[in-house]
C-alpha cells in the first residue's frame, strides 16, 4: 500500500504523577529530515528515539515534540523563600539608600526575579524510560495510520488520472486513421502546385511511405499503455513513491514523442490533456513515501 508523507499523531500516557506526551507532524521531503525536541534530561536517549522514528517513518520532514509534565502541583514547582527574602531585603536597602519610593506592588517585582521558582529534578528510571519509548511508538503508529489513510486518497486520485490518460490515448485512434490520408493529400497538393504536376508518382509514393513511417505513433501508444499498466501494478508496493516517479517519467517521454510526431491538431489537443493529467500525477507523487 502507498503512504502519504503527510501525517500527524499524538500519544499521551500517565506514569505515576508524570504525563508523557509525544506529538509528531510529518510533511514531504526527499530524505528523512528529523527535528526532535525533548526535555534536557532525555538528551542522552535521543539517539534511540531517532533510530525508532527513522526505522518506522522512513522519509519526510518529521517534527517530534516530547514533553514530560508532573501533574502533582504540590511537587511540581515551589517558591524558594530564602531567595525571595534576600531579594526583598536588597530592594528595601536600595530604596532607602537612594531615597527611592517603595513600590505598592512589591510582590509583582519579586516574582519576576530569577531563581524564585524551582522545579524538582526529574528521575528517569528504566521503567520510566520504557514508558516514554512506549508512548513514542504509539505516536508513530498513529502517524503511520494517518499516512495510510492519506495514501488511500492519493491512490484513488492517481488511478483516476492514469485512466484519464488511457482514455485520451484511446481517443487518438479515430484521428490517426484519417491522418495519413490528410497528410498525403496535403503533400500531393503542395507538390503539384510546386511542380505544376510534373513529378515521378512512384518516387513520390516511396518518399511518402518513408515520411509516414517517421510519423507513425504505434510504438509510442503501445509503450504508453504498458507504462500505465505498470504504474497501476506497482502502486500497491511498499515504498513505491520513487518507483512510481520513474514510471511517470517514462510516461512523459512517450507522451512528448507522440505529440512531436502527431502532426495533427486534434491529436495535439489530446496530448495536451494527457500532459496536464501527468503533471498532476507528478505533483501528487512528491507526497508519496
Amino acid at each position: 500500500m502507498i503512504r502519504s508523507m503527510t501525517g500527524y499523531g499524538k500519544a499521551e500516557q500517565l506514569y505515576k504523577s508524570n504525563n508523557i506526551s509525544v506529538e509528531i507532524k510529518t510533511l514531504n521531503s526527499k530524505q528523512l529530515d528529523l527535528v526532535i525536541k525533548l526535555p534536557q534530561e532525555l538528551k542522552a536517549n535521543e539517539f534511540d528515539y531517532r533510530n525508532e522514528i527513522a526505522t518506522r517513518l522512513l522519509r519526510g520532514k518529521v517534527d517530534v515534540i516530547m514533553t514530560i509534565t508532573n501533574t502533582d502541583v504540590a511537587q511540581n514547582t515551589h517558591i524558594e523563600k530564602e531567595v525571595v527574602a534576600s531579594y526583598l531585603e536588597q530592594i528595601c536597602n536600595i530604596s532607602k539608600e537612594y531615597n527611592i519610593p517603595e513600590s505598592k506592588d512589591i510582590a509583582a517585582i519579586l516574582f519576576r526575579m530569577p531563581g524564585i521558582f524551582a522545579s524538582p529534578q526529574q528521575e528517569y528510571d528504566d521503567e520510566f524510560l520504557a514508558k516514554i519509548m512506549e508512548t513514542l511508538v504509539k505516536a508513530i503508529e498513529i502517524t503511520d495510520d494517518f499516512r495510510i489513510k492519506e495514501g488511500a486518497v492519493l491512490k484513488k486520485d492517481l488511478l483516476k488520472r492514469v485512466e484519464l490518460i488511457l482514455g485520451y490515448l484511446g481517443e487518438v485512434e479515430p484521428f490517426e486513421k484519417n491522418r495519413h490520408e490528410v497528410i498525403k493529400g496535403r503533400l500531393l497538393k503542395n507538390l503539384q502546385d510546386f511542380t505544376n504536376g510534373d513529378f515521378d508518382e512512384n518516387r513520390f509514393e516511396q518518399e511518402l511511405i518513408f515520411y509516414l513511417e517517421k510519423l507513425d505513433i504505434t510504438e509510442e501508444k503501445v509503450r504508453l499503455r504498458k507504462h500505465c499498466d505498470y504504474f497501476k501494478e506497482s502502486i500497491d508496493e511498499e515504498g513505491a513513491g520513487k518507483k512510481l516517479g520513474f514510471i511517470a517519467q517514462e510516461m512523459g517521454r512517450e507522451i512528448n514523442t507522440l505529440g512531436s510526431k502527431a502532426n495533427d491538431a486534434d491529436i495535439q489537443r489530446l496530448v495536451v490533456k494527457m500532459k496536464d493529467e501527468l503533471e498532476k500525477i507528478k505533483e501528487q507523487l512528491f507526497n508519496i513515501l
